[in-house]
């Protein structure tokens, strides 16, 4: 029975749906509940549904139950990573390394932890690594496009983001990361395709939806005159709105700059105006 049960659990995780996984491991008899490896597969479904005190205490208990184990410190790294925990995260993560030294998921993950800690350098040589071993593995192209990101590299970040959409066209997160890779660029059209395709894959993965709802928003068209604003920023654009207009009136053209400061007064009161407005007609109507 209990066999018939991990692997019930397992097929569930990696179908995408964490709390029907945990369920099933409630039927597990005590003194299997307590195992290790009952430990690691609740360890990835608390993981998924973003339990991170849960996931921190399971990987804990499973490393009690049946020792040293890379996997589980991988884990439990990741989970006291998100939850702020950097140093106790950084501490998992390299007794995983020493168990495991080549492991690219355990590579990938001391990588983001760095990302995390503004250590870009250092993450670069993990992913490095990490890519060595198995430059094909989609925590490896994940990891490359949040470096890139990190780097201040967007162009980078959709070019490795596609690159991982070629290799894994069912993966969901690989069309999530092309789509928020899309809309940093402000390529509303792409972000809305990457991000509409990841929650057409992980239907049951509400934070898909929602950003593909947002990009569909994004790309409306009484939106196009403000996506200056929305690609770089309301601060950016104010800056390069002011330098305009005090520019022009530098160099005598004082009737242009008035009639520039007036547009730009209008555009500021239709972004404040008609986004919401979009906002509401479209999650009104979304399907």
């Amino acid at each position: 029975m209990s066999i018939e049960v991990f692997q019930r659990a397992t097929a569930l995780i990696s179908a995408g749906r964490p709390e029907q996984a945990l369920a099933e491991l409630t039927r597990l008899p005590a003194s299997d509940a307590i195992s290790a490896r009952a430990h690691y597969l609740r360890c990835v479904a608390l993981a998924n549904l973003e339990r991170w005190p849960e996931a921190a205490e399971s990987a804990r208990q499973g490393l009690t139950a049946g020792g040293p184990d890379a996997d589980l410190l991988r884990l439990l790294g990741r989970a006291e990573q998100e939850m702020g925990n950097l140093p106790v995260a950084e501490r998992a993560l390299l007794d995983g390394l020493a168990l495991a030294p080549s492991d690219p998921d355990l590579l990938c993950a001391y990588a983001r932890l760095c990302i995390a800690d503004n250590q870009i350098d250092k993450a670069a040589k993990l992913v490095d690594r990490a890519a060595a071993q198995d430059p094909h593995s989609p925590t490896v192209y994940a990891t490359r496009v949040q470096l890139a990101y990190a780097r201040g590299d967007d162009r980078a970040a959709q070019r490795i983001a596609r690159e991982f959409v070629a290799a894994y066209p069912e993966n969901p997160a690989a069309h999530a990361l092309l789509g928020g890779t899309s809309a940093a660029r402000g390529h509303v059209g792409d972000a809305y395709s990457g991000l509409r395709q990841a929650a057409a894959s992980a239907p049951d993965e509400q934070a898909y939806a929602e950003s593909a709802l947002e990009a569909r928003i994004a790309s409306h068209p009484l939106l196009v005159p403000i996506r200056p604003i929305m690609r770089f920023g309301p601060l950016k654009t104010w800056i390069a709105a002011i330098v305009i207009i005090y520019g022009l009136r530098a160099i005598g053209l004082g009737a242009l700059s008035a009639v520039f400061a007036g547009l730009w007064l209008i555009l500021c009161v239709y972004s404040w105006v008609v986004p919401p407005l979009v906002s509401r007609w479209m999650k009104r109507h979304w399907r």
